[in-house]
């Protein structure tokens, strides 16, 4: 797994998903905490099941990932001791890639299971679906605020300063899209599936002419960036 030094980094809020890294290998937990945490994600980090049980004690975890081959416990029987108390996602890394290990790991009640090596852009699109299916739905607000814009996710009406800016249709749809998931990454493929907006290049001429609409400086955006090797994001105050 290598992290390029060029990610533009996502700011991490109070409400992001809180991910728990359990792995005896020093240097993939300091390079999942990176990359995960450029990707958004608040990240804390235990090197066996023990430690990891210490900081389950403590704290609330939206997510495990879960080394299989650990020092003490492995973590197949962790997953296994973990699903007698706790529905607590958990995405399975292993250096082990024959199917029937992949089998075993998914029975121990695991959601997926992903093979070493792997491509961190793999492994994020694997995180944002785990979180996708477990977390509820939230809450779609009415009107969503950005900054000097106002919009109003029913009627599709984007203000700024109380003056309407048009919108166009697949402009629109994109809105709407990001107003039901503000927060969360969604990837180019599953917007323009949702908005029949075409390729990703289409999605990414789109964005650009939303930030020019939305964004006091479109080059530097606030509200709806990117997740680079992922999609996009939109922001709200």
């Amino acid at each position: 797994m290598a992290i390029s030094s060029e990610r533009m980094v996502v700011p991490v809020k109070d409400e992001a998903a809180h991910i728990l890294v359990v792995d005896d290998d020093r240097r993939i937990r300091g390079l999942l905490r990176t990359f995960l945490h450029e990707s958004g994600f608040r990240v804390s980090l235990a090197e066996s099941a023990a430690e990891a049980r210490e900081r389950m004690n403590g704290l609330t975890f939206d997510m495990l990932i879960l080394d299989v081959m650990m020092a003490g416990q492995n973590g197949i029987d962790f997953a296994r001791e973990l699903r007698g108390t706790s529905n607590v996602p958990i995405l399975m890394l292993s250096a082990r890639a024959e199917v029937d290990h992949r089998i075993e790991g998914l029975e121990s009640g695991v959601d997926d299971y992903l093979p070493k090596p792997f491509e961190p852009r793999e492994l994020l699109l694997r995180i944002e679906s785990i979180l996708r299916r477990r977390l509820p739905e939230a809450e779609v607000s009415s009107e969503l605020s950005l900054g000097q814009c106002t919009f109003h996710v029913d009627r599709g009406e984007l203000k700024r300063e109380g003056e309407t800016i048009r919108l166009t249709t697949r402009e629109r749809e994109l809105m709407q899209i990001f107003a039901r998931q503000p927060g969360k990454t969604i990837n180019r493929g599953d917007l323009g599936q949702a908005s029949a907006g075409g390729g990703a290049r289409a999605i990414d001429v789109q964005i650009n002419r939303l930030r020019r609409k939305i964004e006091t400086d479109p080059a530097t955006p606030v509200y709806l960036q990117t997740v680079r090797g992922a999609g996009y994001i939109l922001y709200t105050d």
